[in-house]
């Protein structure tokens, strides 16, 4: 099953016009007591979609707009302008060597990351920022929340594609700033500033160098990290992932890999945070086993006192 997130289900269903808003939350109740409590609110919605007969992805089209784009699709093609080329890396597999690379492919309608593994690689080598490409035949998976477009066995690109053009592209997600104790759970987009009154030491862990999966041998070194962020409404645990722990640290990964033989290092960093405020970005999540919500970063940016200021006199 694709993954669509909770809010685009409920507005998907919704416009269908077959339930209105207390309808659908009432429907949903209903089906989750039905399965005594053992499907989330989101399965809840897809199982309610299936039943209404409402599409959940557009039928008769030989590709999608990004948006439209969700995890678990397979077989799929989008087109779009190369917004950033990532730089390849190297990774040690086994006793052989493999390789990686991606780039930000976006369109009027958002953005997504396009990953090539391997000898796929060497067909970034005419590619640029601003090019046009044409994915093909290409299967989307969930990595940590985001959506990723991988090549796969059957997946292929076209370079700027003869007669194909792409509109204004929309970079990113549109962030909208919301306050901590006005959160429910399931939103995406939002933006949140507040003031780092917790910290938590990392957590690290072995990834596999291609799946990016965890593995108990082996693979690379990955971590994750916590902290508690207050806004003055409330306070709210946000996660930081491998990149998202370096931006907040502002550190390197093999600076944040070497914590972990020496935590007590950690100890100074985590003092010089409290206190610090912050501007983050990523979409709100419901911890089934500790029943809390929390932040799922994806932008870490040092908060601007004055812009904040400004936004406090608009509001």
């Amino acid at each position: 099953m694709y993954k669509v997130p909770l809010p685009e289900l409920k507005q998907k269903i919704l416009a269908s016009g077959k339930l209105n808003s207390e309808e659908l939350e009432q429907k949903i109740k209903q089906k989750i007591n039905e399965l005594s409590g053992l499907i989330s609110e989101g399965g809840a919605a897809h199982i309610i979609a299936n039943e209404l007969g409402v599409d959940l992805i557009p039928k008769g089209s030989e590709r999608l707009k990004i948006k439209e784009v969700y995890s678990g699709m397979k077989n799929v093609s989008v087109l779009g302008k190369v917004v950033r080329k990532f730089e390849a890396r190297e990774f040690q597999k086994g006793e052989g060597k493999g390789k990686v690379c991606s780039l930000l492919l976006g369109d009027e309608s958002g953005s997504v990351r396009v990953v090539f593994w391997n000898d796929q690689v060497d067909q970034l080598q005419d590619v640029n920022e601003e090019d046009i490409l044409l994915v093909k035949s290409a299967y989307v998976r969930d990595n940590k929340g985001n959506k990723e477009i991988h090549l796969g066995d059957r997946g292929s690109i076209d370079i700027n594609p003869e007669g194909e053009t792409v509109g204004t592209v929309r970079s990113g997600n549109t962030y909208e700033r919301k306050q901590i104790n006005g959160l429910s759970g399931g939103e995406t987009g939002v933006e949140i500033v507040g003031t780092v009154v917790q910290v938590f030491d990392p957590r690290y862990f072995n990834v596999d160098s291609e799946t990016g999966k965890r593995v108990q041998e082996g693979g690379e070194v990955s971590y994750v990290m916590n902290a508690v962020i207050d806004d003055g409404t409330g306070n709210l645990r946000c996660v930081f992932w491998k990149n998202q722990t370096n931006h907040l640290l502002g550190k390197t990964e093999e600076n944040v890999v070497g914590f972990k033989e020496n935590l007590g290092a950690f100890e100074e960093l985590k003092t010089d945070l409290l206190g610090e405020q912050f501007k983050l970005k990523g979409k709100v999540v419901r911890n089934e086993m500790f029943d809390r919500l929390e932040f799922s970063v994806q932008i870490v940016e040092k908060a601007n006192p004055e812009e904040e200021m400004k936004v406090v006199e608009k509001n």
